[in-house]
C-alpha cells in the first residue's frame, strides 16, 4: 500500500506544481495590485501544500517528485501558447477554472487507498483549494 500511496501522492504533487507554474503566469500577466497581491498569496498556498505532499512522501520512504512531469509539461505548453489574459475579469475567471479543474484532477489522483494521514491531509489540501476560489470570487465582486 505505501508504494501506491507514494505514486498517487506524486501525481498529486504534480498538479501542486502545475499550480504553482500557473499563478506564475497570473501573477506576470495581474495589473490590479489587490488582484496581484491574492494570486500571490494563492502561489505561497500551493508552494506550502508541495512542500507538505513531499513530506509525506519522504516519510513514507518514497521519493517526491520536484516537476510536473512530462504530461504536466505538455499541458503547461498547450497553456502557454493559448496565452494569458490581461484584463482583470479573464484573468480571475481563469484562475478560479485552473483551481477548479485542478482540484478535479488531483481528486482523481488520490482516489486510490490512501493510508488515513495522507487521505486527511489531501482533503485538508483540497478544502484550501475551494478557499482560494472563494478569496478570487471576491475580487468580481469589486
Amino acid at each position: 500500500m505505501e508504494n501506491e500511496t507514494v505514486k498517487e501522492l506524486n501525481e498529486f504533487l504534480k498538479g501542486e506544481f502545475m499550480g504553482i507554474h500557473a499563478y506564475e503566469q497570473y501573477i506576470e500577466n495581474a495589473e490590479d495590485a489587490s488582484v496581484k497581491k491574492t494570486l500571490q498569496a494563492i502561489q505561497q498556498s500551493h508552494k506550502k501544500h508541495a512542500m507538505t505532499v513531499a513530506e509525506r512522501i519522504q516519510n513514507l520512504g518514497g521519493k517526491a517528485v520536484d516537476d510536473v512531469g512530462f504530461t504536466g509539461s505538455i499541458q503547461e505548453g498547450i497553456s502557454s501558447l493559448k496565452g494569458f489574459p490581461k484584463n482583470k475579469i479573464d484573468l480571475i475567471k481563469g484562475a478560479m477554472k485552473g483551481e477548479e479543474l485542478g482540484s478535479e484532477m488531483m481528486e482523481k489522483f488520490v482516489r486510490g487507498d490512501l493510508d488515513e494521514v495522507s487521505k486527511s491531509m489531501i482533503q485538508t489540501i483540497l478544502d484550501e483549494h475551494e478557499r482560494h476560489r472563494k478569496l478570487l470570487a471576491e475580487h468580481l465582486e469589486d
